[in-house]
């Protein structure tokens, strides 16, 4: 059981049969009343959020969540195939589910699929990825007006704004959490 004073950014918990993630939280102890607690929550499932206020000391099951390493196999139309790296079971997840991350998942990637009750709710990239850029107009010299940037396209499909020096061909370092550029790799 989860109790309001172990609440903090990340913690995981069950309300009403549905998996819940803290996002954010504040503990507060008015001059008058009982203590309480303000926390903004993003269901697991559909990916919403929501704020609810809790009495303190109140107590909440642990959602039956595991994070399973599995291997990026291919696509095929609007399904995703992985492998379990210890089972070698295979399953596929939509594109739904994937959300904006199929943009970066390359074949024989290493990600992390978060489970709930055998169900697969979201695929966890690596921080960083490497992919080739496959499409981009090429930068002219002096052209910094527009504050140095374009878009390029990346060999999953994806694309990301880069620096105006990046030519086709080169392979770039991306953030997944904020889908950004962030180094050439030599």
């Amino acid at each position: 059981m989860i109790a309001t004073a172990d609440f903090r950014n990340g913690v995981k918990i069950e309300i009403d049969g549905a998996p819940y993630v803290i996002v954010e939280f504040q503990h507060v102890k008015p001059g008058k009343g009982g203590a309480f607690v303000r926390t903004k929550l993003k269901n697991l499932k559909t990916k919403n959020t929501l704020e609810k206020t809790f009495r303190s000391g109140e107590r909440f099951d642990e959602p039956d969540l595991s994070e399973v390493e599995m291997q990026f196999l291919y696509a095929q139309g609007d399904e995703y195939h992985f492998m379990n790296t210890e089972t070698y079971e295979q399953l596929f997840v939509t594109e739904e589910q994937l959300g904006s991350s199929k943009d970066f998942l390359k074949e024989n990637m290493l990600v992390e699929i978060l489970f709930y009750q055998g169900v697969p709710l979201e695929v966890s990239l690596p921080l960083f990825v490497e992919l080739k850029i496959v499409e981009t107009p090429p930068g002219f010299k002096g052209d910094t007006a527009t504050g140095g940037s374009k878009l390029a396209k990346l060999e999953t499909g994806g694309t990301v704004k880069v620096p105006l020096y990046i030519e086709e061909g080169t392979v770039i370092k991306i953030d997944t959490r904020t889908s950004s550029y962030v180094e050439r790799v030599k």
